[in-house]
């Protein structure tokens, strides 16, 4: 991989000092628990992970789910058109719908597996679980089942039997999850990825776009070279993304055979992580990539600074890739490479992080750094300058919010908050928050999902 400086929007008034200086003035006279974060009396909104009321970024709202107590969920995802965030409940075999034009809960679509538990710890087995990972193009949403099908939902529809919400049930083949996926600009191509195969593989469906009826059908089969993704290691593929400008899909890959004969998630001789790059147009029923070949720009990138999972498109086609310790232990950062150049900048100071999202309201990324280091703050939500890729700060958060969904037309950010860790709780409650956070943020022990807003609008 080539190292440099990524390719930075056009000159606008950069917004990181003034954020810096402010996040920086909320410390003063309380306790620092990360690079921005402060601790006040619990409550909703109120706790440990709430930054100060002077603050740009505030924290809203605390926002509950009826239901089972929130002890497992997936991938977030806003419709900032419909002003809808959608979130992939295990817990409550659904996917929650929060109008964020109110920040209020609004109903949940049934019809999934739900959180399969392992009963000696009391944990989510997420490689049969489902909802997990979700996109949305108008009317319609699409979702991965634990079963290994993809669900195909109008949003539009009564929800009875004559006219059921969910209107296409789509098997891919596997034996585990259908996990997380990504829409072209169109919303007429989707690849979505089955993580937890041994190996993995991605399958690329027709969608719907604007269509009034669905009709999504299954295109091709993708799948990695043995030789960069060996069977029998448990490699994964993660998030896809799509580029507009390059008209690819980019996926992250935590860990690859590069170095040849290297040993997956170790500090020892570890191997690195890995960027498929899917030319959508020239892929046939059964497709196999090998390295990267940039004469055709599509094939497997080798990311030496990065183990990512999660991955979005940012400004002039930088891709923040959310690095993580759990995949490659040597990971220190969060990974921005520029999909025309491949150039990329390593973002020191958080890491760990699982889903990541881009705000054009406010121009910052956001990551769901549930897994970051001890030694940057813990579990936390990072937040990125995307015209300078310099980290403006972190806020604490639950060691399960490793989801995060922004709207970009109203300028809040979602993450979701499990239960505190309780192996003698409800269903999957074993893997719950150990951190205390999320109680705090949430003024419950039954998870919520939390509403942070950005005071300050980006402006050119």
């Amino acid at each position: 991989m080539s190292e440099g400086y990524l390719s930075q929007p056009s000159p606008r008034r950069s917004r990181r000092g003034q954020l810096a200086a402010a996040v920086t003035g909320s410390l003063v006279g309380v306790a620092v628990l990360a690079a921005s974060g402060v601790a006040f009396a619990a409550g909703p909104c109120a706790g440990l992970g709430a930054p100060a009321s002077t603050s740009p970024i505030i924290c809203s709202s605390a926002i509950a789910i009826p239901g089972n107590p929130l002890t497992s969920f997936d991938i977030g995802f806003v419709n900032p058109n419909r002003a809808e965030f959608y979130l992939a409940d295990r817990s409550n075999a659904g996917i929650d719908i929060i109008q964020t034009s109110t920040n209020r809960y609004q109903r949940t679509i049934g019809g999934f597996v739900g959180a399969i538990i392992n009963p000696a710890n009391n944990t989510v087995v997420a490689a049969k679980s489902g909802p997990d990972g979700l996109v949305a193009h108008g009317r319609w949403l699409y979702a991965g089942d634990g079963d290994s099908t993809l669900k195909v939902m109008d949003l539009q529809a009564v929800g009875n039997a004559a006219d059921p919400i969910i209107k296409q049930s789509i098997a891919t083949g596997g034996t585990t999850r259908v996990d997380e996926m990504d829409l072209n600009t169109a919303g007429t191509v989707l690849i979505a990825a089955n993580n937890a195969e041994d190996p993995p593989f991605a399958t690329m469906f027709t969608a719907n776009g604007d269509n009034a009826t669905s009709a999504v059908s299954i295109t091709a089969k993708i799948t990695v070279d043995t030789s960069i993704i060996p069977a029998g290691l448990g490699l994964s593929m993660e998030q896809p993304v799509f580029d507009p400008g390059t008209q690819r899909f980019y996926v992250s890959i935590p860990q690859i055979n590069v170095p040849a004969g290297c040993t997956p998630f170790s500090a020892v001789n570890s191997c690195f992580g890995g960027l498929l790059v899917i030319d959508p147009t020239q892929v046939s029923r059964n497709t196999n990539y090998g390295p990267f070949n940039a004469s055709v720009n599509a094939g497997v990138l080798a990311l030496s600074q990065c183990g990512p999972n999660g991955a979005i498109i940012g400004p002039n086609g930088n891709l923040l890739l959310g690095c993580t310790p759990a995949n490659m232990p040597s990971n220190i950062g969060t990974l921005a490479i520029n999909t025309f150049t491949k150039n990329a900048s390593l973002i020191l100071g958080v890491t760990g992080s699982d889903e990541v999202a881009f705000n054009p309201g406010d121009n910052h990324y956001y990551t769901g750094s549930s897994a970051n280091r001890a030694d940057l703050g813990g579990p936390v939500l990072g937040i990125i300058d995307a015209q300078t890729n310099l980290l403006i700060g972190t806020i604490p958060s639950g060691s399960g919010s490793h989801s995060v969904a922004v709207d970009s037309k109203r300028n809040f950010i979602y993450v979701g908050q499990v239960v505190p860790k309780n192996a003698n709780g409800p269903p999957g409650a074993g893997g719950g928050d150990t951190t205390g956070n999320s109680a705090q943020l949430c003024g419950t022990s039954n998870g919520c999902v939390v509403a942070y807003f950005d005071q300050l609008p980006f402006q050119d």
